[in-house]
């Protein structure tokens, strides 16, 4: 039985980003618990350095690194990226009075949101189109006539791909946002 995109593409989107909030709950939930709270300044650090090292993938990606597959990079990103991303919220908790924090914040949730939504949403484009041009062929229509009935979809699964050119911009915007932080804080540090 073939499952529905909700239940293969919209759910696992879904249930990372809430486990995402849920995981960063509990740890906060616990460091308080045990008047740890301090510890979150130290886990914004290692938030900030699993997001840079996850960058590596851009590095695979661009051919400055060319040992190891490209796909075993873009995991590691996403995952370096979601675990240092709850580590970062921890870090932020709350506190109403540091308004740029805040902004990088809102800019993270956004930038893992637009890397869950363009990962399912250009996997679910691109298996589809695969399983039409599949189907179609195999129903004995050539080549060409199968090209010209997925024109539009060829088109659509294109422009998804470039969903990157939307998740580079936030991503940038939250970095720039993480350093202007991360320079003010030394600036009025006490």
């Amino acid at each position: 039985m073939k499952q529905s995109i909700l239940t293969k593409q919209v759910l696992p989107f879904v249930i990372w980003y809430i486990l995402m909030i849920l995981i960063t709950i509990a740890i906060d939930y616990i460091l308080h618990y045990f008047k740890l709270v301090h510890v979150g300044l130290y886990l914004g650090y290692i938030g900030t350095i699993l997001i840079i090292l996850s960058f590596v993938y851009s590095l695979r990606k661009r051919l400055y690194i060319t040992s190891g597959s490209a796909k075993q990079y873009l995991r590691f990103h996403e995952y370096m990226a979601w675990f240092g991303s709850v580590m970062i919220l921890v870090h932020a908790g709350i506190h109403f009075n540091a308004q740029l924090a805040w902004l990088a914040v809102a800019m993270l949730l956004i930038n893992v949101a637009s890397g869950l939504v363009g990962k399912f949403l250009l996997k679910t484009a691109s298996d589809s189109l695969s399983a039409s041009r599949k189907e179609l062929e195999e129903s004995g229509i050539s080549k060409e006539a199968t090209e010209k009935k997925l024109f539009l979809d060829a088109i659509m699964v294109d422009a998804m791909r470039k969903w990157r050119e939307v998740h580079l911009p936030i991503s940038l915007m939250f970095g720039i946002l993480s350093l202007l932080h991360i320079i003010t804080v030394f600036m009025f540090r006490k």
